[in-house]
């Protein structure tokens, strides 16, 4: 089993920056890809960004430029830093990882950006 906590989010204005962190717990051995994804309020969840065990990045084209997703492995940590905060960002973000074909998923943390 893998316990995945997300921290960091919060309210912030238009054209500000948060930064989001996942700490991977348990059966952490042989994570590979980790992921952040979101989901506002009406809508499905949607892959924001990946980052491989390597530290290979891929983003939507959504949030390119604006968004960087980062890990450190000796911590099992990733992070997602997001600056440029557009309104419709605002969404509950989840980290998510897969590992032995099981799907593991944070409790989410709400990201608010007022305009």
């Amino acid at each position: 089993q893998v316990q995945l906590v997300e921290s960091g989010g919060g309210l912030v204005q238009a054209g500000g920056s948060l930064r989001l962190s996942c700490a991977a717990s348990g059966s952490v051995f042989s994570i590979n890809e980790m992921d952040w994804y979101r989901q506002a309020p009406g809508r499905q969840r949607v892959l924001v960004a990946t980052i491989t065990s390597g530290g290979t990045p891929n983003y939507a084209d959504s949030v390119k430029g604006r968004f960087t997703i980062s890990r450190d492995n000796a911590k099992n940590t990733v992070y997602l830093q997001m600056n440029s905060l557009k309104p419709e960002d605002t969404a509950v973000y989840y980290c998510h990882t897969t590992k032995c074909a099981q799907n593991f998923w944070g409790q989410g943390t709400q990201v608010t950006v007022s305009s």
